[in-house]
């Protein structure tokens, strides 16, 4: 896969978890340090969150099941082309399950709390939207939406739309 990776510097690699002889995560690792241009998502049959969470940190832009439909699927490439994060809803639904079972972090309050528009964007990435579909539903423009994530990625001190989530629902706001 490296190989490949190097010899053709794809915009987007689609990875399995399982790899002969390697482990898709620490591919994805790799892949991430040595190509920062070329977006990862992770393909699996498993919803383990472990997985998904070693997936998160090891730069994965994406992480979809295989049994996701085509439509689903092309919809996650465009998102991770388009810099965004994609998840397909079956695995969305298995992080938030696990995260409302863990207690919410009693952390330091932020300076500016989200406000409920803001927290109203953060439901609909939860549920796997991309900008363009929030900004539909919402009535706003695409850059709009994308401004406001870039907001509250920044107000939560995270990286990606997955990590906010994350954040969003230890503290249960989701």
């Amino acid at each position: 896969a490296l190989e490949l990776i190097e010899r053709l510097r794809p915009d987007i690699v689609l990875l399995d978890v399982r790899l002969p002889g390697v482990s898709g995560i620490e591919v994805c690792r790799i892949v991430t340090e040595r190509y920062p241009e070329t977006a990862v998502i992770i393909l699996t049959t498993f919803t383990d969150e472990q997985l998904i969470a070693q997936s998160i940190q090891a730069g994965t832009k994406g992480f979809i099941l295989k049994d996701v439909e085509r439509f689903d699927l092309k919809r996650a490439i465009r998102a991770v082309a388009r810099g965004e994060a994609a998840i397909d809803t079956k695995t969305a639904a298995a992080v938030l399950a696990q995260l409302r079972r863990v207690p919410p972090v009693q952390s330091e309050p932020l300076k500016e709390p989200l406000s409920s528009q803001q927290i109203a964007i953060l439901r609909l990435v939860a549920q796997g939207l991309s900008s363009r579909e929030i900004a539909t539903q919402l009535y706003l423009s695409e850059n709009t939406v994308k401004g406001y994530v870039q907001e509250i990625l920044h107000r939560l001190g995270v990286k990606n739309r997955t990590e906010a989530v994350m954040v969003a629902v230890k503290q249960g706001w989701l």
